[in-house]
This record gives C-alpha cells, sequence and structure tokens, in this order.
C-alpha cells in the first residue's frame, strides 16, 4: 500500500508578507506533530517569529493487486496422491508374487514380485513405494524405509487398481575385508514367499509422472531395474484402455543391461512393438556383448549416439518428454553426446538443459 503525503506550505513573517500556498511531496519522517499544528523540520528554517507551517494531507492508494499465474503442469499431476503410508504407520500388504525374470547364468538376479494393497495406497504412474524389511539393525531399531519405483500401471498387473509391482535387483557384493555383504532390503525383498507380509509407505514423487499430452513424445532411458516406471508408463500406453486416455505419440525406449540374460520384460515389449508399430520404439544397449564401429562397448549412451541427430530434432519440440532412470553414471555420457549436438546449432546444451527441467521436459530419478 502506498501512502502519499500532500501538503501546502507557507511562510509566514512578523511583516505581514504572503507566500502564495506550495505543493510539494513531504516524507513523513520529516513531520513533527505538535498541539494544534503540524511543523516541517529543517536546517534552514529557524524557529521563533519566522516559521513553515505545514497544512498536511494524508491520501491511501491502493494499488491493482497483481493476480498470481498458477503454473500449470504438463504432467498428470491433478489429484495425485502422496505420503498416505508413513515409516511409522505403514500400511501392510501381503505378497501375490515373487519371481525371478532374469536367467540364471545372468550377473545377478531380478525379482518381480506382486502386492496386495486393496486400494488403499492409490499411486500413479511414475511413483514410488517404500518398504520396510523385517527385524531390526545393528542398533537395535526397526530397519529404515527403502524406496522403489512402482513398475506396474495404476490399475496393476491384475487390472484392479488393489495391487502393486516392484522390479528389484538382489544386492550381493564383497566389501574391502573380503566379506561378503547383502542388501538388507532387496534380499528380504527378493526372499519373499507368497502369502507373506510386508510393510509398505507412500506412494511417494511426483518427478516422473507421466505427461498428459497423449500426442507427446516420450524418451524414456534406463538402466537395469530403471525400467520400472517405464514399465508402468508402457502398459497404460498399450496394454490398457482408458475412457480418458488413448496414446498417439511415440514412446521411445533405450534400456541398458550387461547382458542378453539380463534383458528384463522383453517379451512384454516385443508384444507392444507388434501392437503398436508406429508408436513404440526400443533400443537395448548390452554392454558385454555388443559394441559400436569403433569397437567400444554398447553402453546406453553409446546407443543413443547412433541416433543423435533425431534425438536432438525431437528435444527442440515442446511436447517431447525425456524420462531417466537407474545407474547416475548415465547422465554424464549422455550429456556427452547431447554438448556437441547442440553446439552445432550454437545452443549451451546445460543451459537449454535447465530450460528444459524448468519446462518438465527433462525428468531425472538416478541413484
Amino acid at each position: 500500500m502506498a501512502t502519499t503525503l500532500n501538503a501546502a506550505v507557507s511562510l509566514a513573517s512578523s511583516q505581514s508578507s504572503s507566500f502564495p500556498a506550495t505543493s510539494c511531496a513531504i516524507a513523513p519522517e520529516r513531520i513533527r506533530f505538535t498541539k494544534g499544528a503540524f511543523y516541517y523540520k529543517s536546517n534552514n528554517v529557524v524557529t521563533g517569529k519566522r516559521g513553515v507551517s505545514v497544512r498536511a494531507e494524508v491520501t491511501t492508494d491502493t494499488p491493482t493487486p497483481v493476480k498470481k499465474v498458477e503454473k500449470v503442469s504438463k504432467k498428470n499431476e491433478e489429484g495425485v496422491i502422496t505420503n498416505r503410508y508413513k515409516p511409522k504407520e505403514p500400511y501392510t500388504g501381503k505378497v501375490l508374487l515373487n519371481t525371478k525374470i532374469t536367467a540364471d547364468d545372468a550377473p545377478g538376479e531380478t525379482w518381480h514380485m506382486l502386492f496386495s494393497h486393496e486400494g488403499e495406497i492409490p499411486y500413479r504412474e511414475g511413483q514410488s513405494v517404500g518398504v520396510i524389511a523385517d527385524g531390526i539393525d545393528k542398533n537395535g531399531k526397526p530397519h529404515k524405509v527403502r524406496l522403489y519405483s512402482i513398475a506396474s500401471s495404476a490399475l496393476g498387473d491384475l487390472g484392479n487398481s488393489e495391487t502393486v509391482s516392484l522390479c528389484v535387483k538382489r544386492l550381493v557384493y564383497t566389501n574391502d575385508a573380503g566379506e561378503e555383504v547383502k542388501g538388507v532390503c532387496s534380499n528380504f525383498l527378493c526372499d519373499l514367499k507368497p502369502g507373506s507380509p510386508v510393510k509398505l509407505t507412500g506412494p511417494v514423487g511426483k518427478e516422473m509422472l507421466m505427461p498428459k499430452d497423449p500426442n507427446a513424445t516420450v524418451i524414456m532411458l534406463a538402466t537395469g531395474t530403471g525400467i520400472a516406471p517405464f514399465r508402468s508408463f508402457l502398459w497404460k500406453m498399450f496394454f490398457e484402455k482408458h475412457d480418458d486416455y488413448k496414446f498417439n505419440g511415440l514412446a521411445w525406449l533405450f534400456l541398458g543391461v550387461p547382458t542378453t540374460s539380463s534383458l528384463l520384460y522383453q517379451e512384454e515389449f516385443d508384444k507392444m512393438k507388434a501392437k503398436a508399430p508406429e508408436n513404440f520404439r526400443v533400443d537395448y544397449a548390452i554392454s558385454r556383448e555388443q559394441a559400436n564401429e569403433k569397437g567400444e562397448k554398447m553402453y546406453i549412451q553409446t546407443r543413443m549416439a547412433e541416433y543423435a541427430p533425431e534425438l536432438w530434432e525431437l528435444l527442440k519440440k515442446d511436447n517431447t518428454f525425456v524420462y531417466m532412470c537407474g545407474l547416475k553414471g548415465m547422465e554424464k555420457g549422455i550429456d556427452d553426446i547431447m554438448v556437441s549436438l547442440a553446439a552445432k546449432d550454437g545452443i549451451d546444451w546445460f543451459d537449454y538443459k535447465k530450460q528444459l527441467k524448468k519446462a518438465e521436459q527433462w525428468n531425472v530419478e538416478v541413484y
């Protein structure tokens, strides 16, 4: 609120001289109030027979309030629910299915598991749930919650909105002392039997929510179990029917794994490709078995480099959305590709990526 002080100032003297009233703006802190009069203090005015009398009038101007423009998200986040169940009060679900989905000769085990939640954890594609392993830690306290990207659509694998699926790799490694160490939560999950209870929290997260636009180009970059949120996307796009959503855009998946025996959900993706060849593309990067023309191992960024000009053209469009999930190291490799491509158009890639992030078109969840 702005305040304006308008004053009429006249100079009085003992010689009955008069001067016309002069309007001026006076800072409020220079006004001194005394009984029955206002006085303006100035170093150039001597009080006594001659003084300055001030008639002051205060007016208040109320500026028109600036209407705040609410940002409209490009993602499917309207009505999304988060943190319905928290670590101190988790939901106890039940294991319906737990099956290994990598071959026996794969370097490591990955399991697909299905839990019932009876509609109590209403999640969206791209969100995560927390799991609290049974037992206590070395300090005698309950294990901390571990977050996992959801691998099923909002309808769930059974289509009744009452289940949630995870894709979990069993963590086993050897420490510096030569001892075998097992990840607490991943091993707990991979060892669960049908009918077992499991404590769940969430759902959480908005970073990886799907775009609203059914005509969007959705580029999905995954390593290993980072495929989880994209399986949820693709089920909604190609395996389900919705009254308010029919995907007509392009879904392009890049999946990086070490061996063919480590490929996840390949049969499902083959069916999607057969069903919608114009709308779904999938490219695998199998690092221990494939190489590019230069003889370099085929990591996800190496595979993407084969399509670099096409990808760059897509990234210039405002309805292209990139999602990245998996090992943190993949991000730098992808940046390395884009830097040179953007430079050809006189664009600084990192500045451009910031713009994409702000526009919700560059979404990253790595670990």
